[in-house]
């Protein structure tokens, strides 16, 4: 229930975001999403139909200043069901299931609103240890990294808007990456 989750590159995200009735809390609604996740991963994890792996945050009030664009700082207590899937349409499947809408109509009813979203997964990465990277951000690397790119004259490829890695790179340590907006890159060069 707490095992750190393994997610493969191209699961589909679906971001849920849950705002509870006023007076009610997490904790009288922890049951119910507890039996809704526990369907899930029982009856279509892995090969059962697609499930991968699912997390649950409760909002903490933080609102990043560097990270928002947004003149609002505020925002509503909510939740978060954050669920990785094989694909879409897995997960469509997954809510018609009989006992999974039972569960989610017991949560619904605690709800204001939920809205869940997909979203395709672009990119992921984490610090290798020991390459001399000590970060995982896309649009970053290292000195030594973006000297070797030079030196080997890699040229990221400019389709629309993409994400391009370099792959000779990933093996060492440090997976570049560089966004690419009608032919004029955002990255360090």
């Amino acid at each position: 229930m707490f095992d750190p989750i393994t997610l493969p590159f191209g699961a589909k995200m679906l971001f849920n975001t849950v705002k509870l009735k006023p007076g009610v809390t997490f904790e009288e609604v922890e049951l119910a999403v507890g039996d809704m996740c526990n369907v899930v991963k029982e009856t279509c994890g892995g090969d059962k139909g697609g499930f991968i792996a699912g997390q649950v945050f409760k909002f903490f009030g933080f609102v990043s200043d560097e990270g928002s664009l947004s003149e609002s700082r505020t925002a509503d207590e909510h939740y978060v069901i954050v669920t990785y899937w094989r694909s879409f349409e897995e997960h469509e499947k997954s809510h018609a299931d009989a006992v999974f809408s039972t569960k989610f109509e017991a949560l619904a009813k605690m709800c204001t609103d939920t809205k869940e979203l997909g979203y395709d997964m672009l990119w992921q990465g984490a610090p290798v240890k020991g390459s001399g990277c000590d970060h995982a951000a896309p649009f970053h690397c290292c000195d030594r990294h973006r000297a070797k790119r030079k030196a080997a004259n890699q040229r990221p490829q400019s389709r629309g808007f993409t994400l391009t890695t370099f792959p000779s790179l990933v093996s060492g340590g440090c997976a570049p990456v560089e966004a690419h907006l009608g032919g004029v890159g955002f990255g360090r060069n």
